[in-house]
């Protein structure tokens, strides 16, 4: 039985033993079992839709702190005095531990979204997605940057 369902049954339970189901009654019924179901959570399986909302929303605080941090790394990029000894472009070939298309996607538009990345292609075996960048001081360290940030947390929300 999944949460919002064990919820509904505690909520039934608690108007049966009251004997009153009124409306507000059926409401503070559930409020009551959804506390005493978070309370006994470790013992009891999690709801996965609350896990996948929690990952959801990670991934999203993710991509706003990254959103915020690479536009401050372009704007200070732009006011440089002499830029072209700053700029340092590249395009890399990013391996891919995504497999699906809709998690390959969400990574290619991820990647886009950020300012100064783009996504170029992805290759036709889908092992690689081809990333431009404004600034590739360190190949590897923008690909780790990518693993470990906006990949891991698309995989976990596609489990």
């Amino acid at each position: 039985m999944n949460f919002a369902m064990s919820a509904v049954v505690l909520a039934i339970i608690w108007a049966a033993i009251t004997g009153n189901f009124a409306a507000l009654n059926l409401v503070l019924g559930a409020l009551i079992g959804v506390v005493a179901l978070w309370i006994v959570r470790e013992r009891t399986a999690r709801p996965k839709h609350l896990i996948r909302a929690r990952r959801i929303i990670s991934l999203a605080f993710l991509f706003f702190f990254e959103l915020a941090l690479s536009a401050v790394r372009v704007a200070w990029l732009v006011v440089q005095p002499n830029i072209k000894s700053k700029l340092q472009p590249g395009i890399i070939a990013y391996p891919l531990t995504a497999k699906s298309d809709p998690e390959i996607t969400l990574l290619a538009n991820l990647i886009t979204l950020t300012p100064g990345t783009l996504s170029v292609d992805v290759s036709e075996d889908r092992k690689f997605i081809y990333v431009h960048a404004l600034s590739v001081a360190d190949k590897k360290a923008l690909i780790e940057s990518v693993a470990t940030g906006f990949e891991a947390k698309i995989i976990e929300v596609f489990e």
